[in-house]
């Protein structure tokens, strides 16, 4: 039998589990949301920043690995000490070269040592933020095959930034479950209310991060049933795609639909048939891992 979120709950009790949960955003408006993503990601990033030797392009492939080491770099990079001319960039490398070397080693290697500082309470969570991590990454590199193969007006380092982040509410999540001993004895009722939760999380939590607004509409509401997407008008199209193509389902099937959704868009030539470049270049992003 299939086991929902509430089994082991009152909605009056999810309900205040999931105030509490914004509210432990609003306190974090300072700036200083911290929490861990993945444990292996936090150990490359970090010995990249640590290398004298590592270039600009080294440094940000590692970086575009974590969604929030690199979110926290893009918000410095434009923020008004470094970008006085307004000009928002939502691509890592140029992130890097705008803060210079030394600025982009010190914040993202300071970000990853609190992550992995934070690491042991997500312990009981690794497999499932393990996944969460796997799936964002995929989302993200097939969103920039999509949008360079089947949308060429939309920008594709925007659509990669759009997927790596678009299930960031899962991480936060899985850290404030890691802090909670009932939840601690509840992994089944973790996986269920990351699932269903993480995307209204997630949405407060972009725009505490000072994410552009075009990102935030972009991954809204991916995780619910769509009508058929055969064109990639807008970015959120991009998104919704890539993130089925990326495993994606099995959170929609987890929002306690009333029939499992079977979406046509995993069949659909125009995007099986990029099945094969969609995988290498996930292996490629994956790069030791």
């Amino acid at each position: 039998m299939t086991m929902t979120a509430t089994e082991n709950k009152s909605s009056t009790e999810l309900r205040d589990q999931y105030l509490a949960m914004l509210e432990d955003i609003a306190k974090e408006l300072d700036g200083n949301t911290i929490f861990p993503v993945c444990f292996d990601a936090s150990i490359q990033i970090g010995a990249a920043m640590k290398d004298p030797n590592a270039s600009i392009q080294k440094i940000a492939h590692e970086v575009e690995k974590d969604p929030l080491i690199t979110t926290k770099l893009l918000k410095l990079a434009n923020s008004v000490s470094y970008n006085p001319s307004g000009r928002t960039i939502v691509n890592i490398e140029n992130a890097v070269t705008r803060l210079g070397l030394g600025v982009a080693r010190s914040a993202a290697l300071a970000c990853a040592m609190d992550q992995l500082s934070r690491s042991a309470q997500l312990a009981p969570f690794e497999a499932q933020s393990k996944l969460w991590w796997q799936h964002s990454l995929k989302t993200a590199v097939i969103a920039r095959v999509l949008c360079k193969q089947l949308a060429p007006r939309l920008n594709p380092d925007l659509a990669f930034l759009a997927g790596l982040v678009h299930d960031l509410g899962a991480f936060f999540m899985l850290d404030r479950a890691g802090r909670n001993p009932e939840l601690l004895e509840r992994p089944k009722t973790v996986e269920y209310l990351v699932a269903q939760w993480h995307d209204s999380i997630g949405t407060v939590l972009l725009d505490t991060l000072s994410l552009p607004e075009d990102i935030i509409d972009a991954v809204r509401d991916n995780d619910l049933p769509r009508p058929p997407t055969t064109q990639l008008r807008r970015l959120t199209d991009v998104i919704y795609v890539a993130n089925l193509f990326a495993g994606g389902l099995d959170e929609i099937n987890k929002q306690d639909l009333p029939e499992p959704f079977i979406p046509t868009e995993l069949n659909d030539p125009q995007y099986t048939d990029l099945s094969h470049e969609m995988n290498e270049a996930y292996q490629e992003m994956l790069g030791v891992f």
